[in-house]
């Protein structure tokens, strides 16, 4: 099945496809499930196709996969109109993280409908159109990303960016039987991403899958100075499923389904598919949530919605959709006074929040209450889209990151989800956690229910008391100086690669090893390394033994983790030889040996 990131990736390194023909596939999809109101715009498809077929690199994560982007992120040389044509601009540079995805080897096809400004849970409030939910055709596709969950459900694409302030990268995932991952705040750039709310924007993924949502926040996350919001949060390596589990549920009676039997059982029976996965069900108060989640819209946050487009509702009142100008014109009203009074009670609910993570792994919660149709929402616009975001609306305002799960398709045909939740920073947990969940299902992917995969394996991972390294040399398995590692009780973890910002040079020394160098990100090559996992008394004894002109550094890894390993001083590489085409060491040797 070459339907998942995965098994894309897989096809492409193994010749059973190109990249060129998936790419094509997705056009001739788009064209053939032939509903205009998911794209925005659409890229060229030649030169998509061209872009494709120019990649060379098979260690690329993303190698030739195709990717849909959320209207209200820049991608050069498309417009980026927020679905307001009025707003709309054409930027010569790429947002950060579309740059982050091309140097990985995703092919952007084109740009996807929301919800105007990203204000909305429905998707319904564009002049665009309201894309089709492909699960249920008379459900709303949920918002503000509507056309990117879209495009995934019905299998135009295998993955695509969304944004999430209050929901919109969960609730879209829930109705059209998806994975939303919503990244914990400033994982991921916002540089280039026009803001809703700036200081609790995200952008989120969707996908068929937890482990291609996974894949594809690994090669955006990391620090970027050209966002302020940034933060410096190491993603770390996917997590196995923990042996005690615990999961937070709400006390007893403090859920909302809004009459909505059918979810409340749904609800309950994935409480019970937890309990036979192994989780402790241990209860908290939701409460100080709910209170939070007021504070969004009834409080001073919708200023900042308000702050981005004040200029247009000066000058042009009637571009912007009647429901997103109702709900942002009330932005002007709060005063600083009350600003501050908002944000004092806020740091006070998220100590109480904070708490209730101490005697829980994560929480699990409903990801909607329930499921309206777009008939019901055109004519109840703004409470019911309210309603959709009563589990989703805190979670930024407390620092929190989410995994949206597919967890049921109810009997009226509807799907059903929920959300783990935990405090920011334990993205890679949630996922471990989560992709058990979903596996266990064994619900099909999107609205095709095509058959999940088989479960990939946890790759092994350094215990609490080790370090791990990257040998990228003569220190590789088998090689001339493997002995350093193995005497001092080093063990092999995993065979992978660096992100393309290296350099690999063949240095005179002897034995003869290579030295890496870091250069610009994405200007370099995917360089073949190990993992080796080792006490940290051995690590401090390896690292003191190693000579110049080589030394330890932080290596930025393909998926994008991170690991300490060897990096060679700049002064070191004059009139060395450039070997970063044969892609590692081990290559180079082995050429060299033939001659």
């Amino acid at each position: 099945m070459t339907e998942t990131v995965a098994a894309i990736v897989a096809a492409h390194r193994s010749k059973t496809m190109t990249p060129a023909q998936t790419v094509a596939r997705s056009y001739q999809r788009i064209r053939a499930h032939n509903d205009p109101a998911i794209f925005i715009s659409l890229r060229d498809e030649q030169d998509a196709i061209a872009e494709a077929a120019r990649l060379t690199d098979p260690t690329l994560p993303l190698y030739g996969v195709p990717v849909a982007v959320k209207d209200n992120i820049d991608v050069a040389g498309m417009p980026t109109t927020a679905a307001c044509p009025a707003f709309a601009y054409t930027p010569v540079k790429d947002s950060t993280v579309v740059a982050r995805l091309r140097a990985a080897g995703a092919i952007i096809i084109g740009k996807t409908n929301l919800d105007q400004f990203a204000t909305g849970l429905v998707g319904v409030r564009s002049p665009y159109g309201i894309p089709k939910n492909p699960v249920r055709d008379d459900l709303v596709p949920g918002g503000s990303s509507s056309g990117s969950a879209v495009a995934v459900s019905a299998g135009l694409v295998p993955f695509a960016l969304g944004t999430d302030t209050a929901g919109s990268g969960r609730v879209p995932a829930m109705l059209n039987n998806i994975v939303g991952l919503k990244p914990s705040l400033g994982l991921i750039s916002n540089a280039g991403l026009v803001p809703a709310c700036r200081t609790l924007d995200c952008i989120s993924v969707f996908s068929l899958t937890v482990d291609d949502a996974l894949a594809a926040l690994a090669v955006m996350a990391g620090s970027d100075d050209a966002d302020p919001f940034s933060r410096d949060r190491p993603l770390g390596p996917l997590a196995a499923f923990p042996a005690k589990l615990k999961l937070g549920i709400p006390r007893s009676g403090q859920l909302i389904f809004f009459g909505d039997r059918e979810a409340e059982t749904a609800y309950g029976a994935a409480l019970t598919r937890w309990q036979t996965l192994g989780a402790e069900l241990v209860e908290f108060d939701l409460e100080p949530f709910y209170e939070t989640a007021r504070l969004l819209y009834e409080g001073p946050w919708v200023a900042e919605r308000y702050l981005v487009i004040r200029d247009l509702l000066a000058s042009s009142p009637d571009a912007i959709h009647p429901v997103t100008r109702e709900i942002t014109i009330g932005g002007a009203r709060p005063t600083a006074a009350d600003t501050f009074a908002a944000l004092y009670r806020l740091q006070a609910l998220r100590r109480v929040a904070a708490r209730s993570f101490t005697q829980c792994d994560a929480i699990v919660l409903p990801t909607a209450p329930t499921v309206y149709s777009t008939a019901d929402v055109l004519a109840n616009p703004i409470e019911l889209n309210s309603r959709l975001g009563t589990y989703t609306n805190f979670v930024n305002l407390l620092d929190l990151c989410g995994l949206a799960l597919p967890a049921a398709m109810r009997p009226d045909g509807a799907p059903f989800g929920i959300t783990l939740l935990a405090p920011a920073g334990c993205d890679a947990k949630l996922a471990g956690i989560g992709r058990v969940f979903h596996a266990d299902t064994a619900l099909g992917l999107g609205a095709k229910s095509l058959p999940q995969p088989a479960l990939a394996q946890v790759p092994a991972q350094a215990t609490s008391n080790e370090i791990t390294i990257a040998v990228v040399g003569a220190h590789l398995s088998g090689m001339a100086l493997n002995h350093e590692l193995t005497t001092l009780d080093a063990r092999l973890l995993e065979e992978t690669t660096t992100a393309a910002d290296y350099k690999l040079y063949a240095l005179d020394t002897t034995p003869p090893k290579p030295g890496m160098l870091r250069v610009e990100a994405g200007a370099g090559a995917s360089i073949k390394l190990e993992l080796w996992a080792m006490s940290a008394a051995a690590f401090g004894k390896f690292v003191a033994a190693i000579p110049p002109p080589l030394s330890i550094g932080t290596i930025r890894l393909a998926d994008g983790r991170q690991a300490k390993g060897f990096i060679v001083e700049p002064a070191a590489i004059h009139g060395a030889k450039d070997i970063s085409a044969y892609g590692g060491w081990r290559a180079f040797m082995a050429e060299r040996a033939k001659v």
